[in-house]
């Protein structure tokens, strides 16, 4: 199949879906190599279409007017995984969406990764990939200091979550360093 066509099947997969579409699924469906499937992605954001990767696979981002909230807060805890998916989950569990976590590296300025998480199964997932890559997350880079930048269809969902985050104390300025 000729690359042209295999881009336009891409785009036309992950249009139609609303969950994300792993690299191995596309390579799948194409037969070819999930390398050639990483590049075909890169050339459609080159083209600008709005697609991003997630620990879950690769999403095409609407167009359309969002009516939600977002915002950027500061967190910080361990590196333990127990620890992160408690922050996670209790991110969604208030109705929020997780869609990104961002660093300030001392070299490379921020650094942000796509989370697109919205439910405890969305938190699973990203937690057995993290556990089956054993990459390092973010946070370990700068001692547990992060940025969540969260999603939610009202401004009282993320008080909430600001509010449920700093009685956990995972909430940045509510954790006093010693």
């Amino acid at each position: 199949m000729p690359g042209k066509k295999r881009r336009e099947l891409i785009l036309d997969w992950l249009s139609e879906s609303d969950d994300p579409i792993t690299g191995s699924e596309l390579a799948i469906k194409t037969n070819v190599s999930r390398q050639v499937i990483v590049q075909d992605i890169s050339l459609l954001k080159a083209k600008n279409h709005p697609i991003i990767a997630t620990s879950q696979g690769y999403l095409l981002i609407a167009n359309e007017e969002s009516t939600s909230v977002r915002k950027q807060i500061a967190c910080f805890h361990s590196s333990d995984r127990a620890v992160t998916e408690e922050e996670l989950n209790l991110m969604v569990d208030h109705g929020a969406k997780v869609v990104d976590v961002t660093i300030e590296h001392p070299l490379y300025g921020d650094l942000t990764a796509s989370l697109m998480v919205s439910s405890r199964k969305d938190v699973q997932q990203f937690i057995k990939e993290l556990d089956k890559t054993n990459a390092p997350l973010l946070s370990e880079l700068t001692d547990g200091t992060h940025l969540h930048t969260i999603e939610a269809s009202s401004e009282k969902i993320i008080q909430d979550v600001e509010e449920a985050l700093k009685n956990k104390g995972f909430l940045l300025n509510s954790f006093t360093k010693e």
